[in-house]
């Protein structure tokens, strides 16, 4: 989001065709004109909405939002970004998200912004900020939170079966066997929206290969993915597919429609690997089970590995990134300093967010669930690798090839070797 990356829910759809997409600078009421804001739909729009609100109080230019439901946003994005009814401000996880887009001089560098408001920097940690920088100049403002992968649970289908959460991958093996004889799916996985599947991938290779694999791969050299260490993960996440660990419907399964953290929800399912979104997904859609029945831990340590077992994946945070085209652009950056805002953190944290401005710290205890956000601060603040997603750190052209690989490896349509050959062609530039 993934984010992804990020959870969905029923959101209003962008209809690509219709003045509610029209070009940047559009008129309104007053006359002022208009910055449109494009986000990805989720149940975290709930917050978008609030500080396009609180911008347009206040705002003679005037903020729209629209957005486009999570599994199409970025093909609808690269769809529109190029033509009259591209927006001025829009949602993305920075990295290879919007390289392309830089390079096609499509882009506002943020400089001047920054110049002129050094908060736009300052007040985030700097690492985050960092993710957005692109040829050494930053493109994008941190906006919604920063987004470990954890291994969600619901707590009373393991009480049920005498288990408590796996710290070790020999546990959650031995927990799969364990809840297949109670008759509950192990594992639930939005294998039809592919990119859920991806996460196993992402934090196995870390675990067995450490976060050099990736980092070699990602910088061009594609016999990484041949490896030793590579096909050892593979084998691994094979024995575990073939356990039965995910149920035989996975790939009919999404999670984009709900489907599978309702499993989680109604007892279906007792674990679901996912971005930390997946609390404000269990809220917006079951509040009662958010608030006494999900439990979550960190992915489990693998003996032998290379990686260390507080290495996080994931996306280090979404962002904000502007048009150059927008006929707003100081608009557009008066609507971004509100990304450090006590409104804004405040907001996030009450639906499970966290977001990564200096001032979050300092406010955890006004999130929703204080103990969860302050467990994932603590976690991102500790990891010795927080690597981000690979569908994000490739460009946006690798997507599509890799998670056809990721589907096709996990349902047994293509070995190991078809899956490496597939992942040797991504392009990374």
């Amino acid at each position: 989001m993934r984010s992804r990356l990020a959870a969905v829910t029923a959101v209003t759809a962008l209809v690509l065709g219709t003045s509610a997409a029209c070009s940047s600078g559009g008129s309104s009421s007053d006359g002022e004109g208009t910055i449109h804001v494009l986000v990805y739909g989720d149940a975290g729009n709930k917050v978008e909405k609030q500080i396009v609100e609180t911008f347009n109080r206040t705002s003679k230019v005037k903020a729209v939002l629209d957005t486009i439901p999570g599994a199409d946003y970025q093909q609808k994005l690269q769809t529109v970004i190029n033509t009259s009814r591209a927006p001025d401000v829009f949602f993305n996880w920075g990295g290879g998200s919007i390289q392309p887009f830089v390079k096609a001089g499509l882009l506002l560098p943020l400089d001047d912004f920054i110049a002129k408001d050094p908060g736009l920097k300052d007040n985030f940690l700097p690492s985050v900020f960092n993710s957005a920088v692109v040829d050494g100049k930053p493109y994008g403002v941190p906006m919604r939170g920063t987004q470990p992968v954890l291994l969600f649970h619901n707590k009373q289908v393991l009480a049920d079966a005498g288990l408590t959460p796996p710290k070790t991958w020999d546990e959650l093996v031995a927990d799969v066997k364990a809840l297949k004889a109670k008759g509950v799916t192990p594992i639930a996985l939005g294998g039809g929206d592919q990119w859920p599947t991806l996460m196993w991938f992402e934090y196995l290779y870390d675990r067995i290969a450490g976060p050099g694999l990736f980092q070699r791969a990602i910088g061009g050299d594609t016999e990484a993915w041949a490896s030793e260490d590579s096909r050892k993960a593979l084998s691994t996440l094979k024995q575990l597919v073939d356990a039965g660990a995910f149920g035989s419907n996975f790939d009919s399964v999404k999670f984009t429609d709900g489907g599978s953290p309702a499993l989680v929800a109604k007892g279906k399912a007792a674990f679901e690997l996912m971005g930390s979104w997946y609390y404000s997904t269990q809220q917006d859609a079951n509040p009662d089970f958010a608030t006494s029945g999900l439990g979550y831990t960190g992915f489990p340590a693998l003996s032998g590995g290379k990686g260390d077992a507080a290495d996080v994946v994931g996306n280090t945070n979404n962002f904000y990134s502007v048009l150059k085209k927008s006929k707003h652009p100081e608009a557009a950056a008066a609507f971004l300093k509100l990304m450090y805002s006590d409104e804004f953190v405040k907001a996030q944290l009450a639906i499970g967010n966290l977001p990564t401005t200096t001032n979050t710290l300092g406010l955890l205890d006004l999130s929703t669930n204080p103990a969860y956000s302050k467990d994932q601060y603590q976690m991102v603040k500790d990891a010795p690798s927080f690597q981000l997603s690979w569908d994000q750190a490739y460009p946006p052209s690798a997507m599509t090839p890799m998670h056809t690989a990721v589907q096709q490896f996990f349902n047994g349509s293509v070995d190991a070797d078809g899956f490496i050959k597939a992942m040797r062609a991504l392009p990374t530039s």
